[in-house]
């Protein structure tokens, strides 16, 4: 539900120091509903790394295959989030939780039989394409849903906290995910890969199915056009501001290659390190000064850490410039997150969460190709210095954004 100033004026507008007499929310309580992004991203961790190996290699399928087994998960959720918004909105952000644990569960089924069909590679490959477009739409409900419940759950004032607390879980998904899936596939086979998948997201449908839903915020619904209308000059600010990240974490291993060093795994343990520390450390920031200011901050500390990539002689300077980079994108995400849901009403939210979100999902997938090219012609070192202008190009857009018209 919206809330309102003593004066009337929206929660939105209330000055930042009026902020801190709004009680904030327990973290534990955020975190009972940031757990079902935890479990989304957990579910897409544990495949990551042993699916491209699985179909390639023991399957038999070319290599090209093998990338779109991935790749076909991340269309299905580019195309399925507007959709996860608008049942978010409209039918609850419960219902699209609920919707999103058993497309995951069902996602985690489905990795069982290329096992027990394992006979008949094509039939197999079929399963598995299946069981990545279930574990896409999972990705687009089970995220967005949990999300706005955790705002709507916590109030408008913990936006910010909700988001980033969310950032966390999907990252520590990730993190947990993979490595334990090839614990697993190398242990016990594929079909153990899915029996935990499809048991924790069972789990967590039992556990969503429980709790107490949030009421549905009436209210005139916006056409999708008009809410991406408002959302997207965030959302192009934050893909172009998360082009940092996405080349070091694509190519970070050949620019390592390149100048013959060792460890590039350790920077992307850096740059997580200082992703995480820094939303853990400053959490409350967004509240006390703003979305905008804290965006601009972080997209100037970004831009440092990939001037200090670009002219880095040594793997310890690239380290730090890792971490800089993690340290800058942190709370990036969230600053632009806050001021975007707050474009549009309470009861279009879902919708604006999914808006933006799919920048996010454009910028990581959409900057290999590009990037790819930019290497070709001037080498790898080069890929940060078109980083760090794609970074100023959203620290432009956010001056711009910061200038702009009121809110919703």
């Amino acid at each position: 539900m919206e809330q309102a100033s003593p004066d009337g004026a929206p929660a939105w507008e209330v000055s930042a120091s009026a902020l801190h007499a709004v009680p904030r929310a327990d973290a534990a309580q955020i975190l009972t509903f940031t757990w079902f992004s935890l479990v989304v991203y957990l579910a897409i961790g544990l495949p990551l790394a042993i699916l491209p190996a699985y179909v390639h290699l023991r399957m038999g399928h070319s290599a090209v295959l093998a990338g779109l087994v991935i790749s076909v998960q991340y269309v299905a959720t580019f195309l399925s989030r507007p959709w996860a918004g608008r049942i978010s909105d409209r039918r609850g952000a419960k219902i699209s939780v609920l919707w999103g644990m058993a497309a995951c569960t069902l996602a985690g089924v489905l990795l069982i039989l290329p096992v027990v069909v394992g006979g008949r590679p094509w039939l197999s490959f079929a399963v598995l394409i299946a069981s990545r477009l279930a574990l896409g739409v999972g990705e687009s409900l089970g995220s967005t849903g949990a999300t706005l419940w955790g705002i709507s759950a916590a109030g408008p004032e913990n936006t910010a906290r909700v988001i980033s607390y969310n950032g966390i879980s999907t990252y520590s998904g990730l993190a947990l995910g993979a490595p334990l899936g090839v614990v697993l596939e190398s242990s016990f086979g594929l079909a153990s890969v899915g029996l935990l998948t499809a048991a924790v997201c069972a789990i967590s449908f039992a556990i969503a199915l429980r709790k107490a839903p949030v009421p549905v915020t009436p209210g005139k619904h916006m056409p999708f056009r008009h809410v991406a209308g408002r959302v997207a000059p965030h959302g192009v600010a934050l893909a172009l501001g998360g082009v940092g990240y996405s080349v070091l974490a694509t190519f970070v291993t050949l620019f390592y290659a390149s100048r013959h060093w060792n460890g590039a795994a350790l920077c992307l343990t850096a740059f997580g390190v200082a992703f995480i520390g820094a939303r853990l450390l400053f959490i409350h920031a967004i509240d006390r000064f703003g979305g905008y200011p804290v965006a601009l901050a972080c997209l100037s500390v970004v831009s440092l850490g990939l001037i200090l990539m670009w002219s880095a002689h040594s793997p310890w300077m690239a380290l730090a410039a890792a971490a800089l980079t993690g340290f800058g994108h942190s709370l990036l995400f969230p600053a632009l997150g806050v001021e975007a849901v707050e474009r549009v009403n309470a009861e279009n939210r879902g919708t604006a969460l999914s808006v933006y979100t799919v920048f996010a999902d454009v910028s990581f997938f959409m900057v290999g190709p590009v990037a790819g090219a930019v290497i070709g012609v001037f080498g790898y070192a080069s890929v940060f210095l078109f980083a760090l202008v794609c970074v100023l190009m959203a620290l432009g857009i956010a001056l711009i954004l910061r200038r702009g018209p009121a809110r919703a």
